[in-house]
């Protein structure tokens, strides 16, 4: 099984391994957000976002108090991903390599952990 990452562009952690994402915009729903972020991030369209989990403690990002609601999102694999808005790589990995060896920005690697005790 492969899961999408980007590489920062961007501190903090520019350059680490990093679960597509941003911020929700005012007045926008947390789901489409997730859709908006993907295509900006990826260029990939996503579908039937489901979710994984809420993180909210206050060290997890060092610029400030952010609430992170993670989603599973299904896409299209056959679709070519490229990087954008502030990602500097974005592709495919094989989901247990990352799980196994791959260190990751913010809280992710625990996002990634959930994730996998949902399958």
């Amino acid at each position: 099984m492969n899961i999408l990452l980007i590489t920062r562009g961007k501190d903090p952690f520019k350059g680490h391994y990093a679960f597509p994402g941003g911020f929700v915009d005012y007045g926008e729903d947390p789901e489409n957000s997730c859709i908006r972020e993907l295509e900006e991030e990826c260029n990939i369209t996503g579908k039937q976002p489901e979710l994984i989990c809420v993180n909210g403690a206050p060290d997890r990002d060092p610029r400030k108090h952010v609430v992170t609601i993670a989603y599973h999102v299904h896409v299209d694999p056959t679709h070519e991903v490229k990087a954008g808005d502030d990602a500097a790589t974005a592709k495919w990995y094989d989901l247990k390599e990352v799980n196994e060896t791959y260190d990751m920005a913010f809280d992710h690697k625990d996002i990634l952990r959930k994730f996998i005790g949902k399958l």
